[in-house]
């Protein structure tokens, strides 16, 4: 039996086509997890994949920080977001925000294609008893 993750696919302007294309090269396999995407970046997987996706609101929008709920709320297992780090953002704030969150949480998070190849292929991502141990802030 399959354990279902929950993987969120984000990506900037400038990385969309690389996570769609990555998506598809891997559509086997996110098929039989729960999908999470932001706006128009779903919207290019869907296109391309026929992959089921929750679409929640654009990253400028909400969407990165809806992604911050669901961490927070431990409700998202793995973070793939393609970011460009040489462009600036009008609401890179809220994309700093997000990664903080994941780190906070200790949610897998790859930044890029490499990382997310590792990801999706460790024998750790398939594995029933692995989940990684949520970390939470000193109060």
């Amino acid at each position: 039996m399959i354990l279902k993750r929950n993987i969120a696919l984000v990506a900037h302007d400038n990385k969309k086509d690389d996570l769609v294309e990555w998506a598809d090269f891997n559509k086997e396999t996110l098929a039989l997890h729960n999908l999470y995407a932001t706006g128009d970046t779903g919207k290019r997987i869907i296109e391309k994949t026929d992959l089921r996706i929750t679409l929640l609101k654009g990253g400028s929008y909400g969407g990165d920080m809806e992604l911050g709920a669901l961490i927070a709320n431990e409700k998202l297992d793995y973070l793939i977001f393609f970011w460009d780090p040489l462009q600036s953002l009008p609401h890179d704030v809220d994309v700093k925000a997000l990664l903080r969150i994941a780190v906070l949480y200790n949610v897998p998070t790859a930044c890029n294609r490499a990382t997310a190849d590792l990801i999706i292929s460790s024998p750790l991502f398939h594995s029933q008893e692995y989940k990684p141990k949520k970390e939470r802030a000193k109060k």
